[in-house]
This record gives structure tokens, C-alpha cells and sequence, in this order.
């Protein structure tokens, strides 16, 4: 009896000595500035970085695979922290948010065919490009907004996508999510959009779509500068930094929106508190 105690008290003894070997010998090191960085990030784990989750994205800023201003969820803030942990220097990127070009829902943009499929965008436009005539329309199906970490994105009861633009953080996975490309980046300090990705001629696009551009010019001609139309498409010159509220009212279809003044209809998101000004001609 007692051999056998004897005997598993040593066997116990050698295992713990082994297991603190091997502890000792197999120690995977931890930067403690990784720990640091880990404790600064918003921890969304949401990928905007282009890494696995936070804890892949530290990995890389202190492997130099990766720059302070890549966490776009993180905002201003953020990047200043993860630089002064680095002891580099805080370079931030211009604040942008994702906007869906179109207003073509159920009720004005035309479909091809009744879709009975899969409630996904990706699925829809794998059939005969989508049920949307116009070839670059929300299809309207919510894969975007099902993707979207921070619920910044609505469907309207008509189907159409809505992103708020308080609530968007900027992450661009609802973008790559998009399988027409009607999500697009844009600054933030620009509030007015032309919200159509069309570029088929005016006549087709009046066929399709109430709200759709038909590349009539009378916005560049009303705000010159604020517009540029390339590929039958009107769109804002976000370089310009010019006034391109003068363009809404002369639109004959309306595609032209000031988010300040509200969202597309049918949208619950109230226009932001604080208006983000486009700057003014020098």
C-alpha cells in the first residue's frame, strides 16, 4: 500500500517537472506593446484592417506589415494611441463613411424577372446579373447590411440599403460585400451625393429607374467644379472642395441628395446632429 502511494507520489513529482520543463522550454515570448495595442483598439474584431480581428492586427504593426491608421472603426483617437505605444508618428486619414449610390427601390427601378431565391445579393446577382434592370441598382436583399458590425445599415420596407452615417465607422466590409459595387467610400466632410451607379445612356436609364442620372450636365453647369460626368454618370468632384448644393434643385430626376437635409425615403435614420460642412471655395 504504501510502495504503491510511494510510488505514484513519484510519478506525479516527475510529470510536474516535466510539465514545467517543457513550460519553460515551449514559452511563446509576448510583446508587452501587443498587449498594450490590444488594450487601445475598439476590439470590433470586424477585419476593416485587413487582418484577422485586433489581436492580428497588432501582430502586424509590430511586424511592419501594417500602418497606425489602418483601424478605421477606431477613428482619430485610436490612431494616436497605437502611434505613441509605437513611438511613431499619428498621421490620421481623412474620416470617410460608405454611401449607397442609388435610390431605385421596389417601387422606382423596374426588375427583369421576379426573384424567388436565396434573400442574398450575391445569390441574385449570380442569375442573369440580378433581377434589377439597371445593371449597377441595390438589389436590395440586405447582405450588406447583415454584414455590417456596427448596424449602420437599414433596409427600407421598399428594399433599399440606407447607411447611417453617425453609426458607419468606416470599415469598408459592406463594400466588399456589395456584389454590384453601389457602396462606395466617400468623405465625410461631403454630404452631398449623386446617388446612382448607372452608366447606360439617358434614354435606357428613364426606362429603368425614376431617380436614375441621365447625364444631362445641368449639374456641372449650375455648380462648375462641384461635378464631374464620366461614362454617361454624374458625380461629385470630392477633390474639389466646392459648394455642390447648387446642382440639387437644377436635377431633372432627382438623383442628387444632401444626407443634411435628410435620407432616402423611407429610411428611419434621422439626419446627423452635427452637419459635416464641405469646405468653401477659396
Amino acid at each position: 500500500m504504501f510502495s504503491a502511494i510511494l510510488t505514484l507520489g513519484v510519478m506525479g513529482l516527475l510529470a510536474a517537472l516535466a510539465l514545467g520543463f517543457a513550460a519553460r522550454k515551449f514559452a511563446v515570448e509576448v510583446d508587452p506593446r501587443e498587449l498594450a495595442l490590444l488594450e487601445v483598439m475598439p476590439g470590433a474584431n470586424c477585419g476593416a484592417c485587413g487582418f484577422p480581428g485586433c489581436g492580428g492586427f497588432a501582430k502586424a504593426l509590430l511586424e511592419g506589415k501594417a500602418m497606425v491608421t489602418d483601424c478605421s472603426p477606431g477613428g482619430a483617437d485610436t490612431v494616436e494611441r497605437i502611434a505613441h505605444i509605437l513611438g511613431v508618428e499619428a498621421i490620421a486619414a481623412e474620416p470617410e463613411v460608405a454611401v449607397v449610390l442609388c435610390q431605385g427601390d421596389n417601387l422606382r427601378a423596374r426588375d427583369k424577372y421576379i426573384y424567388q431565391g436565396l434573400e442574398d445579393c450575391v445569390a441574385a446577382q449570380s442569375l442573369a446579373q440580378g433581377p434589377k434592370a439597371c445593371p449597377g441598382g441595390c438589389l436590395g436583399l440586405g447582405t450588406c447590411a447583415r454584414i455590417c458590425p456596427f448596424d449602420a445599415i437599414e433596409m427600407t420596407a421598399e428594399g433599399l440599403a440606407v447607411i447611417s452615417r453617425e453609426k458607419c465607422t468606416g470599415c469598408r466590409k459592406c463594400v466588399s460585400a456589395c456584389p454590384r459595387k453601389v457602396i462606395a467610400m466617400t468623405p465625410l466632410r461631403t454630404t452631398v451625393h449623386v446617388l446612382c451607379n448607372s452608366h447606360d445612356k439617358g434614354a435606357l436609364v428613364r426606362k429603368y429607374c425614376e431617380l436614375g442620372c441621365i447625364a444631362c450636365h445641368l449639374c456641372v453647369k449650375a455648380s462648375p467644379g462641384a461635378y464631374k460626368v464620366e461614362n454617361s454618370l454624374a458625380q461629385v468632384d470630392y477633390d474639389s472642395h466646392c459648394d455642390a448644393t447648387g446642382g440639387i434643385g437644377k436635377c431633372p430626376t432627382k438623383c442628387i441628395r444632401d444626407f443634411i437635409l435628410g435620407y432616402p425615403e423611407g429610411s428611419s435614420f434621422s439626419p446627423p446632429v452635427v452637419p459635416v460642412q464641405a469646405e468653401e471655395n477659396p
